[in-house]
């Protein structure tokens, strides 16, 4: 069967899962107010800095009494500055069903060496046992496996009155599904993903649950200075209140604050979820007609709709090593890429082979409707090409 190369292209061929694609229209001379050159401790600084803070609260609508800061390190610095201060008075249960579920893992079995630990390790594609858990230890977990297609369905598996802090990286859920906030004593997330913003930057939002454990509890560990939110169990307010741990680029506040605008313009939280759930309908309804094509998360209630990760199934496909599946993926790929149709959508590296495409709010819908032709006539060519050597050798 010969497919025709599609006459239509996406406006916009970046679907990187992070750094993800800034907002639509976006221009380098919407940053031309950036306070460049100046002290990110300046009265003017702090206030945009504030101002991140505040909008952000606005427009997720999280609980008046959390507080939200910035930090150094992107979603791994916030997330890791959690576990260095808040761990050590109880037990762990932590969950990994993708690779940086599976780094926090490593954090607090070989970094922290916590002793009263469960580890529920799901493969790609599924959910740990969420009914195994034990709530009166502290709990670590993604909302959204970022490399998987795989989150929480939502948060009814959380107790209320728990015992334990729930410790919640939540970088490519927040601003694209549903969070039920008082079910997490903390969340992480960065600039760079949702909200296309740049990298390096975190922020990390704490229950007044999470606010009493700091100032409560001293953990055995040194601290790194760039993690500490506490002193002395006195929590350091200002980092909650527009100051930094360290010095950020107020280029990248710069680029944040105008895709926060943005979100307002459009509509808010609630059209942002409209996007990156009309992005996961667009491939959903392709992958229905495609044969040769699924979804590595066959439940739908757990589908994610920002990295929307999906393979091919095909029984030639299937009867090769994976490092041939692997090379195969990046010649579609690549095709692709060179054609300017689509960037990064190679699959994770340590991932299934597969591939996946950011459904963010940043990304346009259609971008994504446009792309999936595209990826079925690469596809094409490719097989074509294998039966052609396959053929040869028969010959």
């Amino acid at each position: 069967m010969i497919i025709n190369k599609p006459n239509l292209k996406p406006s916009n061929p970046n679907f990187s899962s992070g750094p993800t694609t800034k907002r639509p229209n976006w221009s380098l001379s919407n940053l031309e107010s950036a306070l460049l050159g100046r002290s990110h401790r300046s009265i003017e600084c702090k206030s945009r800095l504030r101002k991140i803070i505040d909008k952000s609260k606005n427009i997720l609508g999280m609980p008046e009494n959390y507080l939200l800061g910035i930090m150094p390190g992107s979603d791994t610095g916030a997330l890791e500055a959690s576990l260095w201060n808040l761990l050590g008075q109880r037990g762990v249960d932590v969950l990994a069903w993708e690779n940086f579920g599976k780094d926090w893992v490593v954090d607090v079995v070989e970094q922290l060496k916590i002793k009263n630990l469960n580890v529920y390790v799901s493969d790609y594609g599924e959910l740990p046992d969420l009914s195994k858990i034990n709530f009166t230890n502290d709990v670590i977990f993604t909302w959204n496996g970022t490399t998987s297609g795989v989150k929480v369905p939502n948060g009814d598996w959380i107790p209320d009155n728990r015992e334990g802090l729930t410790i919640c990286d939540a970088t490519s859920a927040i601003f694209a599904m549903p969070i039920d906030y008082k079910k997490c004593d903390v969340l992480t997330w960065s600039w760079q993903k949702v909200l296309g913003g740049e990298a390096a930057h975190g922020m990390l939002a704490l229950s007044p649950r999470a606010v009493q454990r700091l100032e409560t509890h001293q953990p055995s560990w040194p601290i790194p200075k760039a993690f500490r939110l506490a002193n002395n169990k006195k929590l350091i307010k200002g980092i909650f209140e527009g100051n930094t741990i360290n010095t950020p680029s107020m280029l990248c506040v710069e680029d944040v604050l105008d895709t926060l605008g943005w979100v307002d313009r459009i509509g808010g939280l609630k059209e942002l979820f409209n996007r990156s759930n009309k992005s996961l309908g667009y491939i959903s309804q392709w992958i229905d007609r495609i044969s040769w094509i699924e979804f590595m998360n066959p439940n739908e209630e757990t589908r994610s709709n920002t990295g929307i990760t999906f393979q091919i199934k095909d029984e030639w496909f299937n009867e090769l090593e994976e490092n041939n599946q692997r090379k195969l993926i990046s010649k579609i790929t690549s095709m692709l890429a060179d054609e300017n149709v689509a960037n990064d959508i190679s699959g994770y590296p340590k991932a299934p082979p597969s591939f996946r495409v950011w459904g963010g709010g940043t990304v346009e819908p259609d971008n994504i409707r446009r792309l999936l032709p595209w990826i079925e006539w690469a596809y094409n060519e490719i097989k074509l090409q294998q039966n052609n050597l396959k053929a040869i050798k028969v010959a």
